[in-house]
C-alpha cells in the first residue's frame, strides 16, 4: 500500500547541505502498521512527512496503492491520507463534531453523512456521542482529545494513516488503554499505518514492522520478533535494549507454546489413578483436576497421591492462577513470578482446560530462533520444542 523509493531530503543550511533522509526505500503491505524508530534527528519524522508532502522531498518517489504520488495535487493527496500529530491539533473554536467533520466537509459530503460519521467514530474510540459531540476540545482531557484526533484522521475513511508520536503525550495508564483500543479498531478497519515513535516497547506492541533510523539512513527494517532476535548491528542491539529477549515475550501467545497432551482428573477419581497418570506422563509434581464442565479447579500433588488413599476431590490444592490461550507470554511470566510457579494451566474462551504452559517450554520456544536451521518466531514452530515435564517451585 505504501512504497518509498530512494526518498531523500537535503536541507541547505549556513554550514552547507545536510541530509535529513538519505535514499530511504521500504514497503508497507496493505493493512499493516509500520513504526519508525530512532534517536532525535535520525530522519524518521522527515520521512513520514515526505509521504504527504508536508516536507517536499529532494528526490525519490512515494507510491500509494501502486500510484506514483509525484504528480498528484498536494491538497488531493493529503485529503486521502489520515494524519495524527502528537499535539493533536484540534481546532479550539470548533466542537468535537465539527473537528471530526473537517475533511468530509472539504470533500463535499452532505451534512447528514458527516454528522452520522462523527457519531460512528466517537463510538469507535469509546467516547459517548451524546456527551462529547457538542463539547469543545478545551473541555476534554488530553487522552480524550487524542482519541478525537484519531477519529478525525479516520473521518473520510482514508486507506493510509500517518501518525507522529500519536500516544506520546498521554500518561502511561491511558496510553495503554488507547493503544489497546486502537489495535482493536485496526482489526476491523484494516488501515495501512505508518507512525513515528520513540518507544521501543510501544513499537513492539503496535507494529507489524519496525524501521530503525540513524543519521538519516534506514538501518534495519524488520518484523518486531526478527528485529529483537537478530539486530543487524551494535547500534540496533543497543537501541532495542539489553532486555530484548524479554521484550519478545509480548509477541508470543500462549497457544504457540501450549502443551496439549496433558492428563487431568476429576474429583471422583481415586488418588491411585492420579498417581498412575502422572507416572505414565512423566510428571514429577502434580496433575490438574477439572470439574464436569472441563474447567480446572485445582491440582493434586504427586506427594499426596503417592502416600494417601482416597479421592482427588478430598485432597486437591487450589490453583494459583490460569492463563488464557490468547494471553501473551509477558503476562504469563508475570503470573508465574507472582505465584512462585514454573507452570500454569491454560483455558480457552469458555474456561475449559486445554493444556499447560511451562517456563521450560517458553525458554525452548524463544531460544529456538537462535539455533541454526530453526525459526522459533513462527507460529508453526515444532511442538517438540516444548518440554512436557513441569516442576512447581
Amino acid at each position: 500500500m505504501i512504497k518509498i523509493d530512494n526518498l531523500t531530503k537535503i536541507f541547505e543550511t549556513a554550514n552547507g547541505a545536510v541530509s535529513a533522509a538519505d535514499h530511504i526505500s521500504m514497503e508497507v503491505p496493505k493493512g499493516e502498521i509500520c513504526v519508525l524508530l530512532g534517536p532525535s534527528g535520525c530522519g524518521k519524522t522527515t520521512t513520514l512527512k515526505m509521504i504527504n508532502r508536508i516536507i517536499a522531498p529532494t528526490s525519490g518517489r512515494v507510491f500509494i496503492n501502486g500510484e506514483d504520488t509525484t504528480g498528484l495535487d498536494t491538497v488531493t493527496l493529503r485529503r486521502n491520507i489520515g494524519y495524527v500529530i502528537q499535539q493533536i491539533g484540534l481546532f479550539p473554536n470548533m466542537t468535537i463534531a465539527e473537528n471530526i467533520a473537517v475533511v468530509p466537509k472539504l470533500l463535499g459530503w452532505k451534512p447528514e453523512a458527516y454528522q452520522r460519521r462523527a457519531k460512528e467514530l466517537l463510538e469507535m474510540v469509546a467516547l459517548d456521542p451524546g456527551v462529547f459531540l457538542r463539547r469543545y476540545p478545551g473541555e476534554l482531557s488530553g487522552g480524550q482529545q487524542q482519541r478525537v484526533g484519531v477519529a478525525r484522521a479516520l473521518a473520510a475513511d482514508p486507506p493510509v494513516m500517518l501518525m507522529d508520536e500519536p500516544f506520546g503525550a498521554i500518561d502511561p495508564i491511558n496510553r495503554e488503554v488507547i493503544q489497546d483500543e486502537f489495535l482493536k479498531m485496526q482489526q476491523e478497519l484494516n488501515k495501512t499505518i505508518m507512525f513515528v515513535s520513540h518507544d521501543i516497547d510501544e513499537a513492539v506492541k503496535m507494529a507489524n514492522r519496525i524501521a530503525i533510523f540513524r543519521g538519516g539512513k534506514l538501518v534495519q527494517y524488520d518484523t518486531p520478533d526478527d528485529l529483537l532476535a537478530h539486530p543487524k548491528d551494535d547500534f540496533v542491539e543497543s537501541f532495542v535494549g539489553d532486555d530484548r529477549a524479554l521484550k519478545r515475550l509480548r509477541l508470543v501467545k500462549v497457544d504457540q507454546v501450549l502443551v496439549t497432551d496433558t492428563p487431568r482428573v476429576k474429583a471422583r477419581d481415586s488418588l491411585q489413578q492420579a498417581l498412575r497418570l502422572m507416572e505414565e506422563h512423566g510428571y514429577s509434581d502434580a496433575i490438574v483436576m477439572v470439574n464436569d464442565a472441563g474447567q480446572p479447579v485445582g491440582y493434586v500433588p504427586k506427594g499426596i497421591a503417592g502416600t494417601v488413599k482416597g479421592y482427588c476431590g478430598d485432597h486437591y490444592v487450589g490453583l494459583k492462577g490460569t492463563a488464557g490461550i490468547r494471553d501473551d507470554l509477558r503476562k504469563v511470566a508475570s503470573m508465574m513470578f507472582t505465584h512462585d510457579t514454573t507452570w500454569l494451566p491454560c483455558v480457552d474462551e469458555q474456561g475449559v482446560y486445554v493444556g499447560d504452559v511451562t517456563q521450560r517450554g517458553v525458554t525452548h520456544y524463544l531460544s529456538a530462533t537462535y539455533k541454526p536451521g530453526r525459526a522459533g518466531g513462527s507460529r508453526g514452530a515444532d511442538q517438540d520444542m516444548v518440554c512436557n515435564l513441569r516442576s512447581v517451585l
